[in-house]
């Protein structure tokens, strides 16, 4: 089964210009109702408590991921729905299989399960999970991919793993398509990549094309190993882009993100430009066979620039 993202919408961000706690559920809805009438193929948030340095101070809003997933889906009606990705030590295995599930029948199949190794120390300190040697977090992930794939897969799934097990776990009402698709964050060569190989719909990539070309070559060489034809899986990247109807338009939103806080460097490493100049730098991405990009928007409170990146990239991935 394939992971249905050809152009997501990344929405770390929930700080958003004149809007308060009361209002910010309604402009992000409005957001992703927006986003899916204009290209935007899938949405998906982060699996955080606070915010993370990449994108801000950890004092600005977060929202819980699969919560507000469940409510963008009663807002939406074509989008695709998922973490990017689940923190796999912040839930039981089971526990986020079954959110998952409820996430797909509330929104009419739609979902899809993103999961990673977790990798943000100073949040399993603040809220009280504990923290495990990278080696037993890929042991963590590699039981949860099990599990997830029985309890989407089976009437009644029974799975002995390292650290978790179920026995017997009824998922009841079913993925409404029979299984739901499974996307692994990461592009660590030995181990994710491996897990995405042996148990991955799809992947979410960083790099530029020439770093995701050797990236593709690791995961042909995994997926020979363990018997699986590399094109089952839907390989995606990841962008942060500032756009604009022309390239000075698109400075001067540089200069508002980085007013509003979102760090220098992440800023220098975004695509920049009008339609047509982010359209090409798109077109690098799917030449080197990327088949959807994940889309990240410092200003996605102003609709008309969600509108206006979608209908760039929409038609490059579609």
């Amino acid at each position: 089964m394939r992971v249905p993202i050809t152009l997501d919408l990344h929405l770390p961000n929930f700080n958003y210009p004149g809007v308060g706690p009361d209002g910010l559920f309604d402009h992000l809805a409005a957001i992703t109702k927006t986003a899916e009438d204009n290209g935007f193929s899938s949405v998906s948030v982060m699996d955080h408590l606070h915010q993370i340095p990449p994108v801000g101070a950890p004092e600005r809003f977060m929202l819980e991921g699969n919560m507000a997933l469940a409510g963008i889906a009663a807002r939406t009606e074509k989008a695709s729905l998922g973490l990017l990705v689940g923190g796999v030590t912040y839930r039981n295995p089971a526990l986020l299989a079954k959110m998952t599930t409820t996430l797909d029948v509330i929104s009419g199949g739609r979902a899809w399960f993103g999961i990673g190794a977790a990798w943000f120390e100073a949040e399993h300190e603040a809220y009280g999970f504990r923290f495990p040697p990278l080696k037993e977090r890929f042991e963590h992930l590699e039981d949860a991919l099990r599990i997830a794939r029985a309890m989407f897969r089976e009437e009644q799934a029974t799975v002995e793993g390292t650290h978790h097990h179920v026995a017997g776990a009824l998922n009841n009402p079913r993925p409404l398509r029979g299984d739901i698709p499974i996307l692994i964050g990461g592009s660590g060569e030995r181990k994710t990549l491996r897990l995405v190989a042996q148990y991955g719909d799809g992947c979410n990539l960083f790099g530029d094309p020439e770093r995701i070309t050797h990236l593709f070559g690791v995961l042909e060489r995994h997926c020979a190993d363990v018997g699986r034809e590399p094109a089952e899986i839907t390989r995606t990247s990841m962008a942060t882009v500032i756009a604009g109807a022309t390239h000075e338009e698109a400075e001067n939103n540089k200069r508002a993100a980085a007013e509003a806080g979102w760090p220098a460097e992440r800023l220098e490493l975004a695509w920049l430009g009008d339609p047509g100049a982010l359209a090409e730098r798109a077109q690098a991405y799917r030449d080197v066979g990327i088949q959807g990009m994940t889309i990240v928007l410092p200003n996605a409170h102003d609709l008309e620039a969600v509108a206006l990146v979608g209908q760039a990239l929409g038609p490059v991935f579609r």
